[in-house]
């Protein structure tokens, strides 16, 4: 194999096919990267088993080939190079990698180490990229990287009402996003994906307009331009999400989601070791409160209108701040029953997202 790329775009290409990459030992394969040129066209793919990701680029080729490479020690050596042409020859069980005045032969993996490629066929659906990644930005924060409770590593996408529903939890706290219009499951079915795959998928929906995206039996596929992500679905029975959320709550505070935001991430500053933000809710508005013993105590005011008993109850700050800062719109509602139940975060501009977060028990 042979062949002749600017520096910058293989950086880019080996970055994003080895963020599939495995860190785990005992199978050497899985530290690589699988390159294979097709005249001017070299795809480089990265997997790990759960997760493959594969990008498809353009360079000046002149032999055709598959190689094994080791994916962290190329693309330290590409990045550190100067900017411009970079060779590659591979011949034998080494990769020569020359620049300038630099030049560097590395070894080669063996190709049969690397694993398959699962062929999903060609049968896709299309999603507006832009739609997809604020949804996506919106849910996968609240799934759990608990890989102990492997279905709560999970996001659940559903077909609902004629659109697409995606669904996350860690148990304390759930993330609920609906996409209207989206027809990519028939009606009642279901599957999970693993969070981090969508992780991922949201870093790259930015090379297209569009994503296709193809479900199997086991796995789902997703391309966006150049680029390919292939992950196994999560099996089992995810939670039953609709007995979580409260029909009713008889107490709604309305606060503007920039000034809340940042009253937030201002108290959280002595919200030390685990330490809740307290929020006393009343018709003029909510007061935060974090004291945090033998370190201090913040206090912030924050303006709204309140409908309902004032009431004191306490957050985790870390997963209160991620719930708002997705929220659409100027304005966001708190909307509870009482200190011990769940809350419900909704911006007052959109309905199609949902977030729940449950309360800290205090003293």
């Amino acid at each position: 194999m042979k062949f002749r790329c600017e520096r910058d775009v293989i950086v880019e290409a080996l970055g994003i096919a080895s963020r599939a990459v495995s860190g785990r030992g005992g199978m050497p394969g899985l530290s690589g990267v699988r390159a294979e040129l097709i005249g001017d066209q070299l795809t480089l793919t990265g997997s790990d088993l759960d997760l493959t990701i594969s990008i498809a680029v353009t360079v000046a080729g002149e032999a055709d080939g598959v190689v094994v490479i080791p994916a962290r020690l190329a693309t330290d050596i590409v990045r550190a190079l100067q900017p411009g042409a970079v060779s590659f020859v591979a011949e034998e069980e080494a990769l020569s990698i020359s620049s300038g005045r630099s030049e560097f032969s590395i070894r080669l993996i063996s190709g049969d180490e690397f694993p398959n490629m699962a062929d999903l066929g060609t049968d896709s659906v299309q999603l507006p990229s832009e739609q997809l990644a604020l949804a996506l930005k919106q849910v996968v924060m609240a799934a759990s990287s608990d890989d102990s409770r492997p279905i709560l590593t999970g996001v659940l996408l559903a077909a609902e009402d004629g659109g697409l529903r995606l669904v996350s939890t860690d148990s304390f706290r759930l993330a609920m996003r609906d996409v209207a219009g989206v027809s990519v499951l028939d009606e009642g079915q279901s599957v999970l994906i693993p969070s981090r795959a969508l992780g991922e998928l949201n870093r790259v929906l930015g090379q297209g307009d569009t994503v296709d995206l193809l479900l199997g039996e086991r796995e789902a596929a997703f391309t966006v331009g150049d680029v390919r992500l292939v992950t196994r679905l999560i099996e089992g029975e995810f939670p039953n999400y609709r007995g979580l959320i409260p029909e009713s709550h008889p107490n709604t505070l309305t606060v503007g989601r920039t000034e809340m935001l940042e009253a937030l991430r201002r108290v959280k500053l002595l919200a030390r070791e685990s330490t809740p933000i307290r929020l006393e809710i009343s018709d003029a508005g909510v007061e935060l409160v974090a004291i945090t013993q033998d370190v201090g105590t913040a206090r912030e005011s924050v303006e709204g209108t309140h409908v309902g008993d004032d009431l004191t109850i306490a957050f985790n700050p870390d997963f209160l701040i991620e719930g708002i800062e997705v929220c659409a719109g100027d304005e966001i509602t708190l909307s509870t029953i009482d200190e011990l139940k769940p809350a419900i975060v909704r911006s007052t501009e959109a309905d199609n997202y949902l977030y729940l977060i449950m309360p800290v028990r205090v003293s």
